[in-house]
């Protein structure tokens, strides 16, 4: 298993040289991940690859919440903007094979909708953007996706399949249906079906990436895909270790309204003068920041700006900024945020009829 490398490691390629252009676009994509593996071969791909392609995916299981929406729209632009084809696989199949939503496909087809809806009135970059239904493209394909599929099954033994069953929020110990045996060599699968050059997926979904290059070596293929993992939210509430649809109080959703976003931010976890662990900070850190690039707090009638996370940090457990003061901030950065889509959810049909659908949908797991 291979290890991450740090964001300031060296490149190990021998002799490469990056020209300024690609070292703009390789600090870009960096940025996006809490890890990457490997950084030399990010370096060498973005010296080479004028557009590498890069792979996001996700089950339509329910509302989106804003890690999903904002981070989504943030990571997606800044690829883009460094030269990069991001496809999104839109994988209705495998929600149906996880049970999300009873296994309805045609419930299922209906979040994917809504899912692209909120992206595009978020404000992702609609260029060098393309989203692929896994049920078409594997359908439409079958000849080329099927014998991938069977060849990564045979290579790997079973134990090593449920090793990857987090990417479907599952534990190893979890007993699990045949066709969520199927889905880890499926997910493994469309990596290369798709021609990626890079896996942008969120850390939880690590173990599959790393299937990916550990089959490069079964077959001896020299590129690998590349795995740029981002971090994952915690929940709102204490001891959340993720946020859950299935918990609305965990979450603030892409189109809460202000009321409800001012209300589970007053309510979340946020002890004073505590970084770690203290999920309004991290909020900060990876939805404000990286969007509006600062982070203006009123202080006893004053407005302070912030433009480095670790200077908020510093102020927060020093005491001098308060979470009374932060939350108050946040509250108002995250509903401008959201506005743009709430305005597109009230004044669009199709958008408001989507979300009236998904609202009625029961969460399953």
């Amino acid at each position: 298993m291979e290890e991450a490398l740090s964001v300031n490691a060296p490149s190990s390629s021998a002799g490469l040289q990056m020209s300024e252009e690609a070292e703009r676009k390789y600090n870009i994509v960096r940025s996006i991940g809490e890890e990457c593996i490997q950084e030399d071969e990010l370096k060498n791909l973005l010296s080479k690859k004028p557009t590498p392609i890069c792979y996001d995916g996700f089950e339509p299981s329910g509302r989106m919440h804003i890690a999903q929406g904002v981070m989504k729209v943030t990571n997606v632009n800044k690829l883009t903007s460094a030269g990069c084809q991001v496809k999104i696989w839109i994988a209705d199949w495998f929600a149906q094979l996880n049970n999300k939503l009873g296994g309805d496909l045609e419930k299922i087809k209906v979040v994917g909708e809504y899912f692209k809806e909120i992206w595009q009135a978020g404000g992702m970059n609609p260029e060098k953007v393309s989203f692929l239904w896994a049920s078409e493209e594997i359908s439409s394909k079958g000849d080329k996706y099927w014998p991938l599929v069977m060849d990564i099954a045979r290579r790997n033994n079973l134990r090593r399949i449920l090793r990857c069953g987090q990417i479907m929020g599952r534990s190893e110990t979890e007993v699990l249906s045949a066709a969520q045996i199927l889905y880890p060599c499926m997910q493994c699968a469309d990596i290369f079906f798709l021609e990626a050059d890079i896996c942008q997926l969120g850390m939880d979904q690590r173990k599959v990436n790393m299937l990916a290059r550990e089959y490069c070596d079964d077959i001896t293929r020299k590129n690998k895909p590349i795995i740029l993992s981002h971090h994952m939210l915690p929940g709102l509430l204490e001891g959340q270790e993720k946020m859950s649809k299935s918990n609305p109080s965990s979450a603030i959703f892409m189109e809460d309204d202000e009321d409800a976003v001012s209300e589970k931010i007053s309510e979340a976890h946020c002890p004073e003068r505590t970084v770690a662990g203290n999920p309004c900070l991290e909020y900060v850190k990876f939805l404000v920041l990286p969007r509006f690039n600062e982070f203006v707090v009123e202080i006893d009638g004053g407005i302070k700006t912030f433009t480095s996370f670790e200077d908020i940090a510093a102020d927060y457990e020093s005491g001098a900024l308060s979470n009374e003061d932060l939350k108050k901030a946040l509250i108002k950065a995250l509903n401008i945020m959201l506005q743009p889509v709430r305005d597109h959810f009230k004044t669009n049909e199709r958008a408001k009829n989507l979300l009236e659908q998904v609202k009625l949908f029961r969460v399953t797991r």
